[in-house]
């Protein structure tokens, strides 16, 4: 009676972890407490070495332990990044953070999602089909502020729910069961780091665990996709400032630059193509900006990222909607009346018959056939 009973804890004491420091005792609390849903010695051994580089209080759990994809190892893989409260903790450490704004939310969308999942109950390795309808906004918007030489200056990111969600596998359009039972609050934190990196790209250049759930590690690169520090994400914008009054100019986002279509070549045409092309199986779209960002400057890049992005938004359009955008593309180019075609999409969106997503994809394919269209022309005259 009264005698305590000592149990193994769920992962085994490795004997990796002495040359962390880390004793049984404090393995048993990461593994049973902190790290509850780890599922390998090597991810929370991970997690401890992350902490201990950045000097943090693993206790405190300021980073998740993330099961990515590897399609190079053909296995999903335990990886480490930062949680959004961690990356919040880095920006105000460098005692110029000056506050978030509450999140704002677009119009509400209604969808079903179906996907192969395990049939727990059915023949080891098994499959069956599930269908989850989800209510949830289409955008997220979050402006963080940051003292810049003593002005109070916002940083602004605005993403879709569409481009952002985690899904329960690498080729599964289901959305995790976080985000099934959070749909906006996944989507605020994802938003909030987003803009933190705008507001503080060398200081928060990552992602945060919540944006990293459900991602892929791509075969042909050494490290995850990362963002491109020379700048603040494409999502992300800087309004105008009175340098003497720290009033916002017009309330107005500065739009980054948007390139000139029809001073772009067929080199870059070519290599842009080919990087969406390898971009589009595993979603590795920052991959593909870092690549261009390497090789690419002034409005060459530009197009590069315009592409791009413009290729991953792309996925979260209907089938309906890029029939009808062809179909106006074909009668504009026939007719030559592109600013016709351009006015009659901004007239459908000011109706409410097309949303933010749509028209954007549809404003793009326009955009891209026209210059496409002038290129030919020209191409044509010369070789008359």
């Amino acid at each position: 009676m009264g005698e305590v009973i000592s149990l193994q804890p769920r992962i085994a004491y490795p004997v990796e972890a002495k040359s962390y420091g880390v004793n049984e005792q404090t393995w048993r609390v990461l593994v049973e407490s902190t790290f509850p849903s780890a599922k390998s010695a090597e991810g929370i051994l991970l997690a401890v070495a992350y902490c201990q580089a950045r000097k943090l209080d693993i206790m405190k759990r300021p980073v998740s332990i993330v099961p990515m994809w590897s399609s190079a190892l053909g296995k999903s893989v335990e990886t480490v990044w930062p949680g959004i409260n961690e990356v919040q903790t880095t920006a105000a450490r460098t005692g110029e953070f000056a506050g978030v704004d509450a999140p704002i939310y677009g119009p509400e969308i209604t969808e079903t999602f179906t996907g192969q999942v395990n049939d727990e109950d059915g023949p080891r390795g098994s499959k069956k089909t599930e269908t989850v309808t989800l209510k949830f906004p289409e955008w997220c918007q979050v402006t963080v502020y940051r003292l810049v030489s003593g002005v109070r200056c916002p940083f602004t990111a605005k993403i879709f729910w569409l481009e952002t969600y985690s899904r329960k596998r690498s080729r599964s359009a289901l959305p995790t069961d976080m985000w099934v039972k959070r749909p906006k609050g996944q989507l605020a934190k994802c938003a909030k780091a987003d803009a933190l990196r705008a507001a503080f790209p060398e200081e928060c250049g990552g992602y945060s665990a919540e944006e990293m759930d459900g991602k892929v590690i791509e075969a042909d690169e050494a490290d995850i996709p990362r963002r491109s520090k020379r700048g603040v994400p494409q999502s992300a914008t800087v309004m105008d400032i009175d340098p003497k009054t720290g009033e916002v100019l017009g309330g107005q986002p500065v739009p980054e630059l948007k390139p000139d279509l029809f001073q772009v070549g067929a080199e870059v045409k070519e290599l842009i193509g080919k990087l969406v092309r390898r971009a589009l199986p595993n979603g590795a779209w920052e991959t593909a900006v870092g690549y261009a960002a390497e090789r690419l400057q002034d409005n060459d890049l530009a197009y590069a990222k315009y592409v791009l992005r413009h290729a991953e938004r792309s996925q979260s359009v209907s089938d309906k909607v890029r029939a009808s955008t062809m179909e106006l593309i074909q009668r504009a180019g026939a007719a030559g009346a592109w600013t016709g075609a351009k006015d009659y999409l901004s007239k459908l969106r000011n109706d409410g018959k097309l949303s933010d997503l749509d028209f954007e994809y549809a404003q793009t394919e326009v955009e891209l056939a026209q210059a496409e269209a002038a290129a030919t022309a020209a191409a044509m005259k010369q070789a008359g």
